[in-house]
């Protein structure tokens, strides 16, 4: 029996990609952090990566744009008290390498004379999980099949109904293999296949024209997409996109909101997630700063962050600091647990390291940042939430929104919600906005629903000019007295 090291192999990979073709070694490695060290600082590493990605556009019938990219390149890093001193070189050779060190080391004490023994590289251990398969996704179909996907899903689109007139398709894949080398003898890597599929229709009736979109994705390769799943995006995106045709003005008031299960939990990624990363509260600037044990939402509100979730856009087997990704209990039963924490704030912290450390690319200092974000289930049946308001908004999905993270005050737009009247769905809205403040909307959930569900794989998190792929996800939920701004 041929019994494999998950994490041998991932790292095995990464030299092959990232040290053999620049003839880079691990004295190499070594000598680099040795370099940082000249100066007193706290901790080093350098952070390896090589990104391959492709991405094919349909639109009227033609793929009419495709690309292809390789990125690659290290970042080095130092810590110093509260200091971060960050250099990054699209080079790999070992003069990049050493100039990039030597230009960090200066966060040091100016003239200490402290040199301090790198640690010894540890071997490779078995890895926590191993979430994903460790293949190239671009390699899984061929360009022809690639192109004959698109083509299948736009065909699929227009055959699902008569007022279809317009339909666009996307298609991306993504190969990542990252290498951490850490001061403390850290060695780790770790093989990230992504892809997405994204479609977007429109559709027109009596002179009026509206837009529906779907899509999904994960840490698959490019059979992900087979036929049930394009039919269920097609019946998403054409669906939404003929339910707006019939909409009417949504009102405006405070009233009693209804968020559907699913993609809705974008609105607790962003008004609730962001605020509790470590750098904000280690700052004292979030809403939840200093609130460890407190009540922070109603009875029966649970949130977590699972970064461990086998294939999903959000999960990593090891963060970007090198540590092993985890389950974190943020709010348990309307009680604040704890925050997502990297390695520089946890050490302020006094806190455990939770595999929340995470960057754009190498080219990025690492932050803490979500993996999927999700609220558990609750008690409750979705019609029975649904039955149980007399005047209301149910929100199934949005748009676009923003955040002020110190305050927790949020303005989110819907981009499908109906109006709820005696407990019953009564017509479609359109330019319903939700507005409200993070805190306060979690201490107004009355109701949690048992169908928790995470989105397709589709969600791209910013953060200080930075971009990650997550995940988020809910049960369908009740809060009451929340703003909704509309245009009624």
């Amino acid at each position: 029996m041929n019994i494999t090291n998950p994490a041998i192999e991932a790292l095995s990979t990464a030299k092959s990609l990232l040290l053999d073709p620049w003839g880079l070694t691990e004295s190499d490695l070594d000598r680099a952090i040795s370099e940082i060290f000249e100066h007193q600082v706290d901790y080093a590493d350098l952070y390896f990566q090589y990104t391959r990605s492709e991405g094919w556009s349909l639109e009227e019938g033609i793929v009419k744009a495709g690309s292809f990219a390789i990125e690659q390149g290290v970042g080095v890093r130092a810590l110093s008290g509260e200091k971060t001193a960050f250099a990054y070189s699209d080079a790999l050779n070992q003069e990049a390498l050493l100039s990039s060190a030597r230009v960090v080391r200066s966060i040091g004490r100016q003239g200490a004379s402290n040199r301090v023994r790198v640690n010894s590289r540890q071997a490779p251990k078995p890895r926590v999980h191993q979430l994903y398969p460790q293949h190239d996704p671009l390699n899984t179909l061929s360009a022809s099949e690639k192109v004959a996907l698109l083509e299948k899903v736009e065909a699929k689109a227009r055959a699902a109904d008569p007022a279809v007139i317009q339909v666009m398709a996307g298609l991306g894949a993504e190969y990542d293999v990252v290498m951490v080398v850490g001061s403390d003898g850290r060695l780790v890597a770790d093989v990230r296949p992504l892809v997405r599929l994204s479609l977007t229709v429109i559709v027109e009736r009596d002179g009026r024209r509206e837009m529906g979109s779907a899509g999904g994705g994960g840490r698959y390769g490019l059979a992900y997409f087979s036929d049930d799943l394009l039919d269920d995006y097609v019946a998403q995106a054409v669906g939404s996109a003929l339910t707006s045709l019939d909409a009417v003005p949504a009102p405006a008031g405070e009233m009693t909101v209804v968020l559907g299960s699913g993609w809705p939990g974008i609105l607790l990624h962003e008004a609730v997630g962001h605020g509790l990363e470590a750098d904000f509260n280690h700052k004292g600037s979030s809403v939840f700063s200093g609130r460890l044990g407190e009540r922070v939402a109603a009875r029966g509100v649970t949130v977590i962050d699972d970064g461990t979730i086998a294939d999903r856009r959000g999960s990593l087997n090891v963060d970007d600091e090198g540590n092993p990704t985890q389950k974190t209990v943020l709010i348990e039963d309307g009680i604040l647990k704890g925050y997502l924490q990297d390695s520089r704030n946890a050490r302020f912290m006094n806190a455990a390291v939770t595999g929340n450390g995470r960057r754009e690319s190498y080219a990025h200092v690492p932050m803490p940042r979500m993996t999927n974000t999700y609220m558990l289930n609750g008690q409750h049946e979705h019609d029975e939430i649904i039955e149980s308001v007399k005047n209301g908004i149910y929100a199934v999905n949005f748009g676009g929104g923003q955040v002020d993270i110190t305050s927790g005050k949020f303005v989110f737009s819907t981009s499908e919600a109906w109006l709820i009247e005696n407990g019953k769905l009564v017509r479609p809205v359109k330019g319903a906005t939700l507005i409200g403040n993070g805190f306060d909307a979690l201490n107004r959930v009355s109701m949690v629903g048992n169908n928790m569900a995470l989105d397709s794989g589709v969600g791209t998190c910013g953060k200080e000019g930075q971009s990650v792929p997550v995940g988020v996800g809910m049960p369908t939920i009740r809060i009451d007295g929340l703003t909704v701004g509309g245009t009624a």
